[in-house]
């Protein structure tokens, strides 16, 4: 039986930190975009990647906190090199400008981590009206990896270095719809449920992932691509549940987290 805080094959737990896990790691010369990272997981994210070397651009909605997260970091890593560039995820206006803007600037891009997320929102539509949960969890992402993999294959190719995409995903994804992902009724509302619209687009994106990773290993491109689950961790994520519901919820996640060997 495998339980909480018990080493796995790679030495560390789910007690272990992002900095005893990235501890001897030399991120010098590496650039990785980190969606999400004004809040959260991705605050950690960023810092724990600047701490290591690696040049971080925050690709934030709110570039305003993204700006103070940025200032703390700096405060904390002295030298650390860190950028602001608005994202709002739920948009694809906004994905694709700010996909050329990157490109425009000229950056190369070894590590995407799709992080950002929303979960377990009333039913809304996004300005392409679209659910906002899928809109946000995976197809913003979505685009947003495919907009970017040039630019990533030619830094993994110059630098002849691993390129590494991430999807931020959830134990959740088990939680969804029964008949799993409902492509002809994303935005019926009158079936609508804020949980399992969550696993819904969690589940999009382990699917992203491993198609993906089984297109770059097919075409032989030196970048991975891997979905996650980071763990039941009380960030504001859970803004739109209450108390009690975030307990049970949080309970059911961790419980379905175990494994069994």
């Amino acid at each position: 039986m495998w339980f909480f805080g018990s080493k796995g094959a790679s030495g560390f737990s789910s007690r272990s930190t992002a900095e005893e896990v990235t501890h001897g790691v030399d991120g010098t010369g590496l650039t990785a975009i980190v969606t999400g990272a004004s809040s959260g997981i991705g605050v950690e994210t960023a810092r724990v990647l600047a701490l290591r070397g690696v040049h971080v651009v925050m690709a934030v909605r709110n570039t305003g906190a993204g700006a103070k997260v940025k200032e703390d970091i700096v405060k904390q890593v002295p030298g650390a090199k860190v950028d602001v560039m608005e994202l709002e995820l739920s948009s694809m206006e906004s994905v694709r400008k700010f996909a050329s803007e990157y490109k425009s600037a000229g950056l190369p891009l070894n590590l995407l981590i799709n992080n950002a997320g929303i979960m377990a929102c009333p039913f809304m539509l996004s300005k392409d009206n679209i659910e906002l949960q899928f809109a946000t969890n995976h197809l913003g992402h979505f685009l947003l990896t495919k907009l970017l993999l040039d630019t990533m294959k030619n830094t993994s190719r110059e630098s002849k270095r691993e390129g590494r995409i991430v999807n931020v995903s959830s134990e959740a994804h088990r939680y969804s719809y029964p008949e799993g992902v409902r492509f002809d009724k994303i935005n019926d509302e009158s079936s609508y449920s804020s949980i399992r619209a969550y696993g819904q687009s969690k589940l999009c994106n382990v699917l992203h992932a491993n198609e993906l990773a089984k297109q770059l290993k097919e075409d032989g491109v030196n970048i991975t691509a891997n979905s996650l689950h980071p763990g039941a961790i009380m960030t504001n994520l859970w803004g739109y549940f209450n108390s009690y519901l975030a307990g049970n919820f949080f309970s059911r996640i961790q419980l379905s987290s175990l494994h069994v060997s």
